[in-house]
């Protein structure tokens, strides 16, 4: 059997039809930059979300980076950012001028909301908090010290699209919450895109300013701004998507479900859930001390693996100015030693689940 880590055409051959007819109605509309299906993409994401505004990006890094340019964070500001993430949460604090402060996770793999406190200081500007492999963060907590400490609060979604925190969808804790659309993202699209939600109106405007070369008006640009849009064709797949996000995550669920029911093997750690918190489980990650072991083993078996992620961003060749060196934040190092993501997709069957958990129970 062959069985990917990830299987992005099962999930299109699900909706093939409509994806296939929204594509060609944008294609013989004539208009393909900044028209009605990113509009109308936009109006239901925010309804989705129960925001009252979404600003489509050309992608999830753009999202973060230019979530601190609005807010004016950049030279001389830090912002505090879990250690483990993926690098993209790094860089949209970097490429805004600003300065990372890393704080160790907890063990649900989210930024410990104990931990940053002691780091906040005078340069403290914000926290970006990220709801890693789809799992909510305690967002009650960390919004409470980024009150008390008047924080920006930023939240990086790329990984978490419709996951909850007591009841509450994660982005009403937040002042800017920023998606990705990359096609492996439960709300994914078919090439890149990204978008931010916020409850703020000035914001909102800002975005649309910056992310059209500074202009709101064609030709007149108030700032130094980029070209970051959501181009037609894929918010009119979005749109599709969109309407069918939550049996998508519901179906996840089950997958992950099954997973956590059927594997019985002490080698393997299995993942849990916060309480009060919500997954959409957009990565199913074990942890194991014999994972280069169990990397072949299920490669032999024709299983496909991920690791995400091997490199922490603090001990990336990118940030090596940053004088980190490995020890330094041990938890994080010990995760990205031992973790490793099962195959989930949507469109995966019984047979391919239960060949996943015997070959795992087996091992």
């Amino acid at each position: 059997m062959d069985i990917k880590q990830g299987n992005l055409l099962r999930q299109f051959e699900m909706f093939k039809d409509e994806y296939e007819n929204k594509a060609l109605e944008v294609l013989r509309s004539g208009w393909y930059i900044l028209g009605k299906e990113v509009k109308a993409f936009e109006e239901e994401f925010a309804a989705y979300l129960g925001a009252k505004y979404c600003a489509g990006l050309a992608s999830g890094l753009d999202a973060l980076y230019l979530s601190f340019r609005v807010l004016n964070i950049g030279e001389g500001d830090e912002v505090i950012v879990p250690a483990n993430t993926y690098i993209a949460s790094v860089m949209g604090i970097t490429m805004a001028g600003a300065t990372p402060v890393f704080v160790e996770p907890d063990e649900f793999y989210n930024i410990n909301p104990d931990k940053i406190e002691e780091k906040i200081n005078e340069k403290t500007k914000a926290v970006l908090s990220v709801n890693l492999y789809g799992q909510a963060c305690d967002l009650e907590k960390i919004s409470g010290v980024c009150k008390k400490y008047n924080l920006y609060l930023v939240e990086d979604c790329a990984q978490s699209h419709g996951a909850r925190f007591n009841g509450v969808l994660t982005n009403k804790y937040c002042d800017i919450s920023c998606y990705s659309f990359y096609p492996s993202k439960n709300l994914g699209c078919f090439g890149d895109g990204g978008a931010i939600v916020t409850d703020n109106e000035d914001l909102y405007k800002l975005f649309k300013i910056y992310r059209n070369y500074g202009s709101e008006v064609r030709y007149h640009n108030m700032v130094v701004g980029v070209n970051s849009r959501l181009d037609e064709l894929q918010a009119g797949l979005l749109r599709v998507k969109l309407m069918h996000l939550d049996e998508l995550n519901e179906e996840r669920a089950q997958i992950a479900q099954k997973y956590n029911n059927g594997i019985k093997n002490s080698k393997l750690e299995l993942p849990t859930i916060r309480e009060g918190a919500t997954t959409v489980w957009h990565q199913f990650v074990v942890r194991t001390k014999d994972r280069d072991e169990l990397v072949s083993y299920l490669a032999g078996k024709g299983i496909g693996t991920l690791i995400h992620y091997p490199i922490p961003p603090h001990l990336s060749e990118a940030y090596a100015y940053l004088g980190y060196k490995e020890g330094d934040f041990e938890i994080t190092e010990r995760c990205a030693k031992e973790i490793l993501s099962l195959p989930i997709y949507n469109g995966m069957t019984d047979e391919e689940i239960n060949y996943v958990i015997d070959a795992l129970n087996a091992f």
